[in-house]
């Protein structure tokens, strides 16, 4: 699996090696998902908020930023031979994902990990569309982002 990063907004470089947190977040993801990702190529973008307003408002009909957005690429997406099979490409917003995290009073890598790993969920399938698929969701990312040493994001205080 390639994991393309591209850092497009200063404002994450607030985050102590954010590639090496964003490799072990999405690897613990596919992973725990069963999933090989040989010949497959995932890009996550780090960006602001204006640019995933954009995105979400295109896209969802939603004209307001979100903290991730999550892009699954056709399955029928001709490929030239020996290139890698794109899995999809997935979004943050920078404003978004520090004030969420402080909020809610967790570390700003902590969320963001939490949030690679549910764009990487999304982009295999998952979703959370009514409240079982939610449960199943919530719990698989509880368990990856454990196994990261994360506490649960969902923990009810």
């Amino acid at each position: 699996m390639t994991i393309d990063i591209d850092v497009e907004d200063e404002r994450w470089g607030r985050i102590p090696k954010l590639e090496d947190l964003t490799q072990r977040a999405a690897t613990a993801a596919f992973d725990a998902a069963g999933f090989d990702g040989s010949g497959h190529v995932v890009t996550i973008l780090f960006t602001d908020d204006d640019a995933i307003k954009t995105l979400n408002a295109e896209w969802r009909g939603k004209s307001l930023p979100t903290n991730v957005l999550s892009f699954p690429a056709p399955e029928d997406l001709p490929m030239p031979p020996g290139e890698d099979r794109p899995l999809g490409d997935i979004v943050l917003a920078s404003g978004v994902v520090a004030r969420e995290a402080s909020q809610q009073g967790k570390s700003l890598p902590d969320h963001v990990a939490h949030l690679i790993v549910h764009g990487i969920l999304h982009l295999l399938g998952h979703d959370h569309e009514d409240d079982d698929e939610a449960d199943r969701m919530e719990r698989l990312e509880t368990e990856i982002l454990k196994g990261l040493g994360i506490s649960d994001p969902y923990e009810r205080q």
